[in-house]
């Protein structure tokens, strides 16, 4: 069975895809620019049920990384040149 996309998925899913290497935003501003100013957390939730979107490249507001995937996201970070200290996105 395949699972049919709503608008917001489909919206959120193409800004995440323009997402290059060595950029990071905000979930808050993926959702404004996707359309769905407010809807932040619902692209945290479609972020972990998704899989080939750019995860690391998505912060919260303060620039924090993801809580108990802060090693791999840094890691992942760093390799595009994003440096990170301490849990957070330097210079955010």
């Amino acid at each position: 069975m395949v699972k049919r996309q709503s608008e917001f998925d489909l919206a959120v899913a193409g800004r995440l895809k323009e997402l290059l290497p060595g950029d990071v935003s905000t979930y808050g501003e993926i959702a404004m620019e996707a359309g769905f100013p407010g809807r932040s957390r619902s692209v945290g939730r479609f972020l972990k049920n998704s899989e080939g979107y750019p995860w690391w490249r998505v912060v919260n507001h303060k620039g924090r990384l993801v809580p108990g995937m802060e090693l791999l996201q840094s890691r992942l970070l760093k390799s595009e040149g994003v440096q990170t200290r301490n849990g957070y996105v330097k210079g955010f």
